[in-house]
C-alpha cells in the first residue's frame, strides 16, 4: 500500500485572512518503506509572507518571488498523491490550506477521507502528553536537531518516522539529499532498519527447547 507523508509551509496561520502556501514537500511510503519518489517545490504565493510565519520557515518574499505558482504545479501534484492515502500531522491546517489553492484554481478538493492526522492519533494514543512533531521525535528517540527551521521536507520525514512508530510497526530511518534547483527529486542515502521485538510464546519457547534437545543429542553426544 502507497501512501504519501505530506507537509506544506505558508504565509500565515489563516486561509482567511488570506494566506498562501510557499512549499509542498511529500514522501511517498510502499508498505510504509520510504521509495525513492520525493515531491518538492517552493511556490510563490502571489503576497508577503508575515513576520511570525518568517520566523518559522526563514523564507523570504525575495526568495519566492522567483518561484512557480500553485496553478503550475497542480497537476503534478495531484498526480503524485492520486489514490494514496496522505500521512499529515495537523491535518485540518494542511489540508484547508490545499483545498483553498485548490479552490482558487477551481480544482476539485482533496476528500478528508483520504487523509490520516497523526495529531490524532498520538491524541488518542498519548492522552494528556505532549503530541507535537518535536514532542513525538522525543517520545520515540528520533534525532530532530537538525531541525532548526519548519521546512516541509524535513517535517515530512521525522513524521514518516513518528507515524511508523505510532502505529508500531517497524521505523525506517531517512537520510535525504535535497536539491532545491529540482522542482521534484529523487531522495539519495541509506535506510537503516529497525525491527520490532517480538516476544514467543510458551507453546514457541517449549518446542524450541525440544529442538536444541535432539538437535545437541544427534550432533554432539
Amino acid at each position: 500500500m502507497k501512501e504519501i507523508v505530506l507537509d506544506t509551509e505558508t504565509t500565515g496561520l489563516s486561509v482567511k485572512d488570506g494566506h498562501r502556501i510557499v512549499e509542498i514537500g511529500c514522501i511517498e511510503l510502499d508498505d510504509l518503506v520510504p521509495t525513492k519518489n520525493i515531491f518538492h517545490f517552493y511556490l510563490n504565493p502571489e503576497r508577503k509572507v508575515s513576520a511570525k510565519a518568517f520566523e518559522v520557515h526563514g523564507y523570504s518574499d525575495e526568495f519566492l518571488a522567483t518561484k512557480q505558482k500553485f496553478i503550475e504545479i497542480a497537476d503534478s501534484f495531484l498526480e503524485f498523491i492520486k489514490e494514496k492515502k496522505i500521512i499529515i500531522h495537523n491535518a485540518e491546517f494542511d489540508i484547508g490550506h490545499l483545498n483553498n489553492e485548490l479552490s482558487l484554481i477551481g480544482r476539485q478538493k482533496i476528500n478528508s477521507a483520504n487523509v490520516i492526522d497523526t495529531l490524532e492519533l498520538a491524541r488518542n494514543k498519548f492522552p494528556g502528553s505532549g503530541i507535537s512533531l518535536d514532542a513525538l521525535c522525543k517520545r520515540f528517540r528520533i534525532d530532530n536537531s537538525k531541525r532548526q527551521k519548519h521546512t516541509a521536507l524535513i517535517d515530512c520525514e521525522l513524521l514518516a518516522r513518528v507515524y511508523i512508530n505510532l502505529i508500531d510497526q517497524k521505523e525506517p530511518t531517512l537520510n535525504l539529499v535535497e536539491n532545491n534547483e529540482s522542482r521534484t527529486f529523487i531522495g539519495r542515502g541509506r535506510l537503516d532498519y529497525f525491527k520490532r521485538v517480538v516476544t514467543p510464546n510458551e507453546e514457541e519457547l517449549s518446542s524450541h527447547k525440544e529442538f536444541l534437545k535432539k538437535y545437541l543429542k544427534k550432533n554432539y553426544f
